[in-house]
């Protein structure tokens, strides 16, 4: 089974406001009071957002010299790199009627999608001993001792018969170096649901250009394809084995729930809230153009809507009819929206209230417009 993967000086007052915020909050990291015990941890924990804070959590406590490995699973969730556009990236209509959330990690790449058939590794080492190869090989032997003969490709992507059986977050730049540290993440599908996979990142705005990494889109299937005894409890015995084996290490894995000791820890409290934060998951999309096109009973209309960092900075619509009124509403809409939060924007904010009574968008040039930019903007 595959699946392919208000004016100028207000705008600018949000920008800076947004920018100030991103300054004082990566100035300083939160405290902890939990030190790493180990260089294996294996979650069981699986809420995306805990297991995203753990990552980042022992990639910045753990000896920056030694190397370290972490397994996790997640409940259904989209997961978006650093630099990338949610409204590129992700279905967003279909994860509000499936109620799968969309999570901004803290590393680059491209989008992937977990669930509980989908295991997560992440290998952290020095910065002056990471490469990508040689951590990818450390999966690709324990696919091998499970009998599976994978590979990994130039992008080192991990692959089975020809065919992509892990989108490693690696792929295009998705690592993260910070000081002295590196680290390596990925996933790797073996019983992931497929077909909600494909409704959640498949996505048709070919008109929305954006100047953040786009995903690299590829077939993929099942790890259970090649061989189907293999479990997330084999796989994860068999990354640990062969981490062991790369780096020499002995430790016994560290098994981490989602207990109060780290729920209640500084660092995991600040973690976990701010993943979902509007200025964290929206705030850090950057810049991109969407242009728009619509045939209306009084004319045809092309919108071009500029946005940087979940704010519009213009809204501009162009009627091929030639009527002066109309045009002057259009010009005035576009006005109104100018410094909203993109996907955000509430009737009350932009229309009148000879355009919005009792609660519904009156039947008007404006009105129409609206409601499919409105639209539009949530898709």
């Amino acid at each position: 089974m595959f699946a392919s993967f208000r004016h100028v000086a207000s705008v600018l007052g949000v920008r800076s406001q947004a920018s100030i915020a991103l300054v004082r909050r990566f100035a300083s990291l939160p405290s902890t009071s939990l030190r790493p015990q180990s260089a294996i941890y294996v979650s069981t924990s699986t809420n995306p957002y805990f297991n995203l804070t753990l990552e980042d959590w022992l990639f910045r406590h753990y000896p920056a010299h030694a190397p370290l490995l972490l397994l996790y699973r997640d409940s259904p969730c989209v997961v978006i790199g650093r630099n990338q556009n949610p409204w590129k990236e992700v279905n967003l209509r279909v994860a509000r009627e499936k109620n799968v959330p969309w999570i901004r990690r803290r590393s680059g790449g491209g989008t992937v999608f977990h669930d509980l058939g989908n295991t997560n590794y992440s290998i952290h080492v020095p910065r002056t001993s990471f490469d990508r190869a040689k951590t990818a090989n450390i999966v690709v032997r324990a696919l091998r001792a499970l009998g599976v003969e994978g590979y990994a490709n130039e992008r080192n992507d991990i692959c089975v018969g020809g065919r992509k059986i892990g989108l490693l977050h690696v792929s295009g730049a998705a690592y993260k170096i910070v000081s002295g540290r590196a680290y390596h993440h990925g996933t790797m599908l073996i019983s992931t649901r497929l077909d909600t996979l494909g409704d959640l990142l498949r996505v048709d705005k070919p008109t929305m250009n954006t100047r953040g990494v786009e995903s690299v889109r590829s077939p993929v299937c099942n790890l259970v394809e090649s061989n189907t005894r293999i479990t997330h409890e084999a796989f994860v015995e068999a990354v640990i084995t062969s981490f062991r084996e790369e780096y020499d290490v002995a430790d016994e894995p560290c098994v981490v729930e989602e207990t109060p000791e780290y729920v209640g820890d500084e660092y995991f409290k600040s973690g976990m809230a701010e993943l979902p934060r509007w200025d964290w998951a929206y705030g850090q999309t950057p810049e991109f153009e969407y242009v728009l096109k619509k045939r209306f009973g009084w004319g045809d209309v092309t919108c071009t809507i500029r946005s940087k960092h979940g704010i519009i900075l213009s809204s501009t619509s162009t009627l091929s009819a030639s009527s002066t009124n109309i045009q002057a509403t259009l010009d005035e809409l576009g006005r109104r929206l100018e410094g909203r939060r993109y996907g955000f924007v509430q009737d009350v904010e932009v229309l009148s209230e000879l355009e919005y009574r009792s609660g519904e968008v009156v039947q008007s040039e404006v009105g129409e417009l609206w409601r499919w930019l409105k639209a539009e903007m949530r898709a």
